[in-house]
């Protein structure tokens, strides 16, 4: 019988653990570990709510404003650094989700924000989730409009004054969060109107290549 060559394992295992090395190298680089920052600033805001006083309100407003800030920083770093991933690409819009809606949540045993309003706003993220989940499953991609964005900005800020709820400096920050608050509900409604309309063409575009097909 004709001899079997020899099977070099070790270059194998080399190639095995490079793979390994750039998997780890490409989810733990800079703007991810940013994001996965972002999620790990919610236990703490949760806790700092639970007791509700004017220095814990301004320790969850100042993690709440860290947190925001590392959203744009590792939009930043993604894009200087061409550091953009699959992973990165999934997280960072479910990061923001989470923070906002777990603020605005803490936020209503302490009546300072309606349910209504909370409901809308989160009710609006699942809903543009579940959209968004449907649209890859038929190969459709819709991406975050300029709306979406600038929803996203005006509910940042109305968590934060929100959060800090008392008056600093002869300002009412519970007032301002209020008044920012209720334009993000508005350009929630609104952009949630444009995405579902996004999602109905997608589906007629899948219908009408399905029939042509």
């Amino acid at each position: 019988m004709p001899q079997q060559p020899a099977v070099d394992c070790s270059d194998w295992r080399n190639r095995v653990d490079n793979m390994n090395h750039k998997g780890k190298r490409d989810i733990f680089n800079l703007p991810n570990t940013l994001t996965l920052f972002r999620i790990a600033c919610i236990p703490l805001l949760v806790i700092l709510l639970f007791f509700p006083h004017k220095t814990t309100s301004f320790l969850a407003a100042l993690v709440f404003a860290l947190a925001s800030i590392s959203d744009l920083l590792d939009g930043f770093f993604a894009r200087r650094q061409k550091l953009v991933t699959t992973f990165g690409k999934f997280l960072d819009p479910l990061a923001d989700k989470l923070v906002v809606s777990a603020a605005l949540i803490m936020l209503i045993p302490l009546s300072r924000v309606p349910a209504w309003m909370v409901v809308v706003i989160v009710g609006r993220e699942l809903a543009i989730t579940g959209l968004r989940t449907v649209a890859v499953s038929e190969g459709q991609v819709i991406s975050a409009d300029h709306l979406g964005k600038q929803k996203m900005v005006f509910q940042i800020v109305a968590v934060l004054g929100l959060l800090l709820h008392y008056e600093y400096y002869g300002v009412n920050f519970h007032a301002v969060g209020m008044f920012f608050l209720w334009v993000a509900v508005v350009m929630t409604l609104w952009s949630g109107f444009n995405y579902f309309r996004s999602f109905w063409h997608v589906l007629e575009e899948n219908n009408s290549d399905s029939a042509d097909s």
